[in-house]
């Protein structure tokens, strides 16, 4: 009986082991199940600038307008403005790019006349490509584009349209808007002190 006894006890204690040990690892897991998954990892890569559409200099408010790839040719058959007559189309190896960017006074004052422009085109590699020259390309410019025009305050944005010659394998362009330093001043932008910036294009 006393050896019946102790093997019952024994047989006891294993059951309660085998139960305590299950216990313990159901127990585990429903704590794990329960934790928070962890944050994905933070990327630690370059961020990519946002395109920039307009920007404030002093009190001239630029905002892009458009940009349209006009192909190798601007045709005599398709100049727009009446007051110039051309016999002959234009052409170029590369690109013609018209871009057009308006300027609003969001002051309270008028600016002054010649305190402002739009400069060179610019694309990712750092070239610089400048304005054809108003001469060659007036007959396909509108008859007034306004570029350094006065600005009166909080009237609608002043169009400046020019024409570019544009390497065809140029990406990323941005066109440069300048003003005088200081308040817009006239002076300034004339002696080549001059606020800049570099507003993004979308070519269509």
């Amino acid at each position: 009986m006393e050896f019946n006894s102790n093997g019952q006890v024994a047989r006891l204690l294993l059951v309660l082991a085998i139960i305590v040990f299950v216990a313990i690892i159901i127990t585990f897991l429903v704590v794990k199940m329960a934790e928070r998954p962890p944050k994905p990892p933070v990327s630690t890569g370059p961020e990519i600038p946002l395109p920039v559409y307009e920007q404030k200099l002093g009190n001239i408010r630029f905002v892009f307008q458009s940009a349209t790839d006009l192909g190798s040719t601007l045709r005599a058959s398709e100049a727009t403005n009446s007051s110039y007559t051309v016999q002959k189309d234009l052409t170029t190896r590369e690109k013609f790019i018209e871009v057009i960017i308006g300027a609003q006074n969001m002051g309270t004052v008028n600016t002054e006349q010649g305190a402002w422009d739009i400069g060179n085109i610019v694309d990712s590699d750092g070239r610089n490509f400048i304005p054809v020259e108003n001469y060659s390309v007036n007959a396909w410019l509108p008859a007034q584009t306004g570029c350094g025009a006065l600005l009166k305050p909080a009237f609608n944005p002043t169009l400046c349209v020019k024409i570019y010659e544009v390497a065809k394998e140029s990406t990323g362009l941005k066109i440069e808007v300048q003003t005088g330093a200081g308040n817009n001043s006239a002076n300034d932008f004339s002696a080549g002190r001059r606020q800049k910036y570099l507003l993004d294009l979308i070519i269509k």
